[in-house]
């Protein structure tokens, strides 16, 4: 009896997360259809780079909070996920434009035009073709992030603690380094942006004068960071998450068991690496354009403090915290950047460019030792 009430809640629970789900996306849409994008951008780019941030920190925490494996990697695999994207959509007739100083691309094809062709070019045809190109270019983003996670996990998954860190930190600082190498240049641009492939805005929908009539770019990435999660958190509840668990807590233990640690560490390696890899992608749709010296280890230790503020092991500790921070960096906190001079005259002291970032480490410091 107890068994059954509690898979029936358990089914319960996951009936209310769907429909909290989609109550979400739908508030999105009306969100992004009622307010002006133009006077309320600030809002629409925390909430885009929140959604992107939530999925990598949620694939981070599967690997560091559900498996115990202090990785320091996912820079360097959404730059894999980045470029990966761009180099498979940007149309061919924008590649000579892109590409200038190296005289072309070594790769003209792009997955998008190809579909769009395929279906009948614009119109509704030339749509759909949009949007399957889009996702197949995303979902091999994410296979190209994966399988160079298989490579380098085969020796570095063999080491423990601050050694896996500090190798996964060190791969995301070569390939970064390697993204800028003037020889790649007509595959990756060097160390020039890759730009003019299909982004976000791309996804509005226009009338025959090319007016928005629907947008739903905000829409997408939650919709495509959403379903990431939805499927991470599948995985962690399945049989397979559960010998995650069992490796975080006891790795002796959990060999005694008959769980095989090195294919389950590898596992949880490739599929945190392919999360991050679309979240790559869906990073370089919100910036509408991918450059290497973006994917910094700044950007992985933003990361793996989002985690940490949300709590090792917790999903939904992760997304409130990634939509937290980037709420507070980018948008609540911004008014200490600029001097305030009140009606008497008095100039509001520290108020300068730089103090937002200065108020924010402290606010950090504090919620990460009394309130996390």
């Amino acid at each position: 009896m107890p068994a059954v009430t509690l898979e029936k809640k358990s089914k319960k629970g996951a009936v209310a997360a769907f429909i909290g789900v989609l109550v979400i996306l739908a508030g999105v849409i009306v969100l992004e259809n009622t307010l002006d994008p133009n006077r309320n951008l600030i809002v629409f780019t925390a909430l885009k780079k929140g959604a992107v941030y939530a999925l990598v920190a949620v694939s981070m925490n599967l690997l560091n909070g559900f498996t115990g494996l202090f990785s320091l990697g996912q820079a360097g695999f959404m730059l894999l996920g980045g470029y990966t994207y761009a180099i498979l959509t940007i149309p061919s007739a924008e590649r000579e434009g892109v590409y200038y100083m190296y005289d072309g691309s070594a790769i003209n094809f792009s997955i998008t035009e190809s579909l769009q062709n395929l279906f009948g070019g614009g119109g509704v045809g030339g749509a759909v073709g949009l949007v399957l190109g889009v996702l197949i270019a995303i979902i091999i983003a994410g296979l190209v992030a994966a399988l160079i996670a298989w490579l380098i996990g085969l020796p570095v998954l063999k080491l423990k603690s601050d050694y896996l860190a500090i190798a996964t930190l060190g791969f995301a600082e070569i390939i970064r380094a390697v993204f800028q190498w003037p020889n790649l240049g007509r595959v990756t641009n060097g160390a020039n942006a890759l730009n003019r492939f299909p982004t976000l805005s791309d996804f509005n929908i226009t009338n025959a004068d090319g007016q928005v009539v629907l947008r739903l770019s905000t829409f997408v990435v939650f919709a495509i960071a959403g379903l990431c999660i939805f499927l991470i958190v599948l995985l962690i509840n399945s049989s397979y998450g559960r010998a995650l668990k069992a490796i975080r807590e006891d790795e002796v233990a959990a060999e005694a068991m008959g769980i095989n640690l090195a294919k389950h560490k590898r596992m949880s390696f490739i599929i945190s690496s392919f999360f991050t890899g679309v979240a790559g992608a869906l990073f370089a749709m919100y910036v509408n354009q991918v450059q290497a010296k973006t994917f910094n280890s700044a950007m992985t230790y933003e990361l793996l403090l989002i985690v940490v503020l949300g709590g090792m092991g917790s999903v939904s500790g992760s997304v409130i915290a990634a939509f937290l921070y980037v709420a507070s960096s980018e948008w609540w906190l911004r008014f200490l950047d600029s001097e305030i001079i009140l009606e008497n005259g008095f100039k509001v002291p520290f108020l300068r460019n730089g103090f937002r970032l200065v108020v924010f480490s402290v606010i950090i410091m504090i919620v990460v030792l009394f309130f996390r």
